[in-house]
């Protein structure tokens, strides 16, 4: 009873003390609690961008590789980024490069059959791939600590001496064949490859598009020369993350690469040489909503109209539901579950600046008259200053997300790299955008958003689409005078047009 009775008194002493805690706590966290929220004042946000020169190292055979350890798991991560991609297809072999990159890790090596090599590599539970982009190649190793020194060596070999097993070629091919008889499903192909063409030339990497003669050309010799060229110690720049020591590191790399042959580096890739043409497209496709770019060739990454461009599309497009387009297509109008733009500088040559939309064929025109309204909009009047605060402060608060992981923070450095990129390019990005003014919006719209030399691009059922909406606000005579390009659907297997009248 006695025990019973103290356990008792010393609960509701306890329970006494927390109730004045609570109390306390409650009265002084509600003294600090302003009454309405536009009165909270937080402190200023203070993020410093890592500099890559910490992270940096060259092995003495001349491979750059970034570093960046920790012991949160007991894995490590070797990223390898090699210059050069589908930029270097040859004309009559568009999709080599993607091949290569896919039989790289699918066809097994010289000494080691493809089923054998991915059941070691599954034994080991290291997940590994190979992959070739439009102007860089990648190579991917994800292993536990305890198992690198078996791993490391097996991915090397697979680097170095690939196999490019036939089988697993012709699978490759087959499922590509596959894929392809699949490309006038939807409108999105049609428009993506149509839009390229259009501000590339077909001519060029960016819009080539392989055909069922391209793919069956593949063959082993063909592989191996692609995989000479891009793959070796020459081309490559290197990134680990996770648990390792540093010096152990570097000499694992150094010991990896020992003997391999060191080539050229590849250069950079070639300029479009075709010229854009403003005007209205079309390619037909009876489906009842209209897919639709409206854009022209964009500015260089480098620049100086970089940082205003770049707010400027947040302020007009590329905001999401704070930006004007969204606002007034999707939101006020409700023409359209997505709407919005883009403002892709290139690196190498210009990009493009593009607004996209998918609406219903008959307010197609009307979602074309407001977004073309809007460009006109932001050429001719001086943006609000709260819509250039939004923009410019939401970009500067979001701004340590760049370099939120190691690994995200050495991709930054291994393109930077790639792409040579000023070594104080992030420590001076903010104040950059800072010092954005709205004379300085107002002159790059003016300057690189002429509604006259832009191009608007539809895929859709063109006799609903053209009259426009039932209300007779917009139709799509009110574009470039009336006049249209029809261009035709092409073959998915050939590439080549379709004649009128053919399925």
């Amino acid at each position: 009873m006695n025990i019973t009775m103290n356990a008792m008194t010393h609960r509701s002493v306890l329970l006494l003390a927390a109730a004045v805690l609570a109390g306390t706590t409650g009265a002084v966290a509600t003294a600090d609690v302003p009454a309405r929220p536009e009165q909270i004042h937080f402190a200023p946000l203070s993020f410093e961008p890592p500099s890559a020169a910490e992270y940096r190292h060259v092995l003495p055979s001349g491979v750059v590789v970034y570093l960046a350890p920790s012991t949160e798991f007991p894995l490590v991560n070797i990223a390898m980024t090699f210059k050069g991609g589908r930029d270097l297809d040859p004309a009559d072999q568009v999709g080599l490069a993607d091949a290569t990159g896919a039989m790289i890790r699918r066809g097994g090596t010289k000494n080691m059959s493809a089923e054998d090599l991915d059941e070691t590599f599954d034994f080991l539970a290291a997940n590994v791939s190979t992959n070739c982009g439009p102007v860089t190649s990648s190579a991917v190793l994800n292993s536990l600590k305890s198992n690198l020194d078996e791993s490391l060596p097996l991915f090397f070999e697979m680097l170095r001496t690939p196999g490019f097993d036939a089988a697993k070629l012709g699978l490759w091919q087959s499922e590509q064949l596959e894929r392809m008889k699949q490309r006038n499903d939807d409108a999105g192909p049609i428009l993506s490859r149509e839009w390229d063409a259009l501000l590339y030339g077909r001519d060029h990497f960016e819009a080539a598009q392989s055909t069922q003669k391209s793919i069956e050309s593949i063959d082993q010799a063909s592989l191996q020369r692609m995989h000479d060229r891009i793959f070796h110690p020459g081309n490559v720049i290197v990134a680990v993350t996770g648990d390792f020591d540093e010096k152990d590191m570097l000499d694992r790399l150094e010991q990896a690469f020992a003997g391999w042959e060191r080539g050229d580096q590849v250069s950079d890739p070639a300029a479009p040489t075709a010229t854009f043409t403003p005007g209205v497209y079309h390619v037909e496709k009876d489906i009842p909503q209209g897919k639709v770019n409206i854009g022209l060739r964009g500015i260089t990454r480098d620049d100086p109209d970089y940082y205003a461009m770049t707010i400027l599309n947040d302020i007009l497009g590329g905001g999401g539901f704070t930006s004007r387009i969204t606002k007034r297509v999707r939101s006020d109008e409700g023409l359209a579950y997505s709407a919005g733009s883009a403002n892709s500088a290139g690196v190498y040559y210009p990009g493009e600046f593009r607004a996209s939309f998918q609406s219903k064929n008959r307010t197609v025109a009307l979602a074309t008259k407001i977004i073309m309204e809007e460009i006109e909009r932001i050429r001719t009047e001086p943006v609000s200053d709260e819509e250039l605060a939004t923009s410019v402060n939401s970009m500067i608060e979001t701004f340590p997300r760049t370099f939120e992981s190691k690994a995200g923070m050495l991709n930054v450095f291994v393109s930077d790299e790639w792409t040579n990129r000023p070594a104080d390019y992030w420590q001076k990005y903010r104040d950059r955008l800072r010092a954005v003014t709205k004379d300085d919006i107002l002159r790059v719209a003016q300057k690189h958003l002429d509604p006259n030399a832009m191009a608007i691009f539809v895929v859709g059922k063109w006799s609903e689409i053209a009259p426009g909406d039932l209300e007779g606000r917009a139709s799509m005579a009110e574009f470039f005078g009336g006049s249209v390009t029809d261009l035709p659907l092409r073959d998915p297997m050939t590439m080549e047009p379709i004649p009128t009248g053919g399925g």
